[in-house]
């Protein structure tokens, strides 16, 4: 690779140019021992190397090797496909796996509080010849937002994510559970939930929570409200709006930080949907979402009178009309469909609705109210970030320009008569692969490959014996 990889192909703006001459400067201050370089995969699980810090200066000019290899992994890193064969993914170049180039962005530059003197930077996948890798998903999503700024448009989003923290019984290290997945830790409840809000539930979780909160302030991360959920441990962290691609920048390194300060503090942290435990409510990802013009920040509200904007109402009709064919993108794991049921909190069928929580949409705020903003509640938390935030302005972007009508308000959410969301990801998975607008907005090749990937998941669940399954035919029968 020659001296100056990133600069001969023009791999950064002027914005990343100037912060990455920023740090540069900054590291001997900094005194830190290592830098991470990380990449969000396909599955929104962060992957990368330690560097030292000599290396992180030649990799802020050059970038850094890795391995293609990683694109090819369903969710137990297994292959979805021979790795050593020309895969079906449009993309010759990936025969073989070679080495591509994660080249950092330093805009995203970050010191972990909870490690020693360690940094973090983002990175985006390119070949060798200074070409983005196409399955890169940071890179669907700037190609999303820039199509929505040549159309005279900002994105502002805030995210609102509920997980489950659990206390580590047993981490399950041995030999015979490792494999591809491993054996689940064993684990037992933070505390016994289904006392919502309340202040002593709260406080029982306080010792981790205190821990967590200081080290996400500590990251820099626009932290709003930390509160005690349904479920026994369920906690939702909720964060201020921000501009562009940096909620789901930060989504992304948030899951990875709580996991990890969590697994050093002796609990185990999950943002699985469902987890198998009796008494167990569903977690779900909330995605609160405007537009803006240049000279207004949130175009979404209404006047005279009216709750919404034209362009908002037309951007919700959007969000119905491909809510099935954004599904796999929006939930993309098996466990998340079986979120969806009636009288939740979470949606069963795609409807709207004002300050209604049972709604796939709900309308926050209120006429006059200069806030008023969407609120998607289809998300699951495990979901990719750059992929459920490209799939909202692939949708909405196509509602404004078709001028779609999202219908009637459905004020009784769980009966109205509408579609119902898919109930499993290989139903979602027919909505996605066959949408003319999926295809024209990521392309054959990433519709496929993605296609691909998920397909291996389902066909390991189909091809599983479950312990429902055990129990209801092996007495019997």
């Amino acid at each position: 690779m020659g001296s100056s990889f990133i600069a001969a192909n023009g791999l950064w703006s002027q914005r990343q140019a100037e912060a990455g001459a920023k740090l540069v400067s900054r590291l001997n201050e900094l005194d830190l021992r290592q830098v991470r370089i990380s990449w969000g995969d396909q599955h929104g699980i962060l992957r990368g190397k330690t560097l030292e810090v000599d290396a992180f200066l030649s990799a802020l000019a050059d970038g850094k090797d890795f391995q293609t290899a990683t694109l090819i992994f369903d969710t137990t890193n297994n292959p979805a496909v021979p790795p050593f064969e020309a895969h079906g993914f449009g993309d010759d170049r990936l025969t073989g796996l070679p080495d591509c180039v994660l080249v950092p962005d330093p805009t995203t530059f970050r010191v972990l509080p909870w490690t020693n003197r360690t940094g973090w930077v983002l990175a985006d996948m390119y070949y060798r010849n200074g070409e983005r890798v196409p399955f890169d998903t940071r890179g669907v999503l700037q190609a999303q937002l820039s199509k929505l700024e040549q159309e005279g448009f900002s994105f502002t989003t805030g995210a609102e994510l509920e997980f489950y923290i659990t206390r580590l019984v047993d981490p399950k290290l041995s030999f015979a559970d490792s494999g591809w997945p491993p054996a689940a830790p064993e684990v037992t409840a933070l505390s016994h939930g289904y006392q919502y809000l309340t202040e002593n539930r709260g406080d029982e979780a306080d010792a981790i929570l205190s821990i967590l909160r200081d080290e996400i302030v500590g990251l820099g991360m626009p932290l709003a409200t930390v509160e005690d959920e349904w479920g026994p441990g369920q906690v939702e962290m909720s964060f201020d709006p921000l501009p562009g691609i940096e909620t789901a920048d930060n989504v992304l390194l948030i899951r990875s930080a709580i996991k990890q300060i969590c697994r050093r503090h002796g609990y185990h942290a999950t943002f699985m949907a469902r987890p198998a435990f009796p008494n167990i409510v569903s977690s779900g990802w909330h995605l609160h979402q405007s537009l803006g013009s240049p000279d207004k920040a949130n175009i979404f509200p209404g006047e005279n009178g009216t709750l919404l904007s034209g362009t908002a109402v037309h951007y919700m009709g959007g969000l119905l009309e491909h809510a099935r064919a954004s599904s796999v993108l929006t939930t993309p794991t098996i466990n998340g469909y079986k979120r969806y049921i009636a009288n939740s909190f979470a949606p069963d069928r795609i409807a709207w609705a004002e300050e209604n929580r049972g709604a796939m949409i709900r309308i926050s705020g209120a006429r006059g109210d200069g806030s008023t903003h969407l609120e998607n509640r289809i998300g699951e938390p495990a979901a990719n970030p750059y992929l459920y935030m490209a799939s909202q302005l692939i949708s909405g972007r196509d509602g404004i320009a078709r001028k779609l009508d999202p219908g009637p308000s459905a004020d009784e959410a769980y009966t109205a008569d509408v579609p119902l969301v898919p109930a499993t990801l290989e139903e979602a998975l027919g909505h996605f692969e066959s949408s003319a607008l999926m295809r024209r907005e990521l392309g054959d090749a990433f519709v496929n490959y993605l296609t691909v990937v998920k397909r291996k998941e389902i066909s390991r669940f189909n091809a599983a014996v479950t312990d429902w399954e055990h129990r209801e035919y092996f007495e019997v029968f």
